[in-house]
């Protein structure tokens, strides 16, 4: 089985190109489970899927999280396999990629530059608290899509300097608050200048902090847009994997586009020899 490992901004990916390979669609769960571990396998944040479109795109995207959960959609992903198919002739430089939450367009600025525009927001509770072990954090929650990708913005002062162990444990205790039904990617924020954030994000599926995230920064920006604390243009967005890039378009109290522009690394190209792999696709239960 042929696979590239890319990354966006330091969120890394494995794509197969089920176009050629024909695996049954039962075992990417497994699949991305084994790939995914650091040490034991090739390791990476998640698996990406290339598939026959069905919604009228150029290609569909599979996308499963490193737990082997289904993700409605993630941007630094769609970022990776809009490059991924452009460079093996399945689309243009402008690209439309079905996903499981509706329909992305991708476009290609340079060799490495990549913009997409992310599913449109579909809710957005600027309000919306959380309790947590009897404190009281500011909180707004975004769906992005059609099921919705959910994500909780929540403010953290000195967010650099926080402490590592403590911050993931709030962020998992949010991620599974009992008011967020489908759980959430939690997206911790500072304000660091004009139009400048700096973002760190607790990811449902990988359960633990990520070097970046696609749609929690489009998300984050999005509430930052409508309380006016940023211009929605090219607002930079840090992050420890780098800097993205993120435009809100701001009709009256909504946001009507979102769009968000990043660089993308192919890491390697190669074939997957994994043994565990190999038993794992081929027990029955899969």
């Amino acid at each position: 089985m042929k696979f590239w490992k890319m990354n966006g901004a330091g969120n890394d990916f494995l794509i197969v190109n089920n176009l050629e390979e024909h695996l049954p669609v039962s075992c990417f769960p497994q699949m991305a489970r084994t790939l995914c571990q650091r040490h034991l396998s090739i390791g990476a944040d998640g698996l990406m899927v290339v598939e026959a479109p069905t919604a009228g795109g150029d290609y569909k995207m599979l996308f499963y999280n490193s737990d082997g959960s289904i993700g409605e959609m993630c941007g630094n992903g769609a970022r990776c396999i809009c490059r991924y198919g452009c460079e093996n002739g399945l689309a243009g430089d402008t690209q439309t990629v079905e996903t499981t939450a509706g329909i992305v367009t991708g476009q290609r600025i340079d060799s490495r530059l990549y913009r997409i525009r992310l599913n449109d927001p579909t809710t957005v509770v600027l309000d919306h608290p959380v309790e947590v072990d009897g404190v009281r954090y500011a909180c707004s929650y975004v769906e992005l899509g059609d099921p919705g990708l959910p994500h909780a913005v929540v403010p953290y002062h000195d967010l650099k300097n926080a402490d590592e162990n403590e911050l993931r444990e709030l962020g998992r205790k949010i991620r599974h608050h009992a008011s967020f039904p489908k759980g959430a990617n939690v997206n911790f924020y500072e304000i660091t200048g004009e139009d400048e954030i700096y973002e760190r994000t607790f990811e449902r599926g990988v359960e633990d902090f990520t070097y970046a995230c696609g749609t929690g920064t489009g998300s984050v920006v999005a509430v930052l847009t409508l309380t006016g604390k940023v211009s929605g243009q090219k607002v930079r967005v840090n992050m420890q994997g780098g800097q993205l890039l993120i435009d809100a378009e701001r009709v009256y109290s909504h946001i009507a586009s979102l769009y968000l522009t990043g660089p993308t690394n192919i890491v390697c190209k190669g074939e997957v020899t994994d043994e565990d792999l190999s038993c794992a696709i081929n027990t029955p239960s899969v």
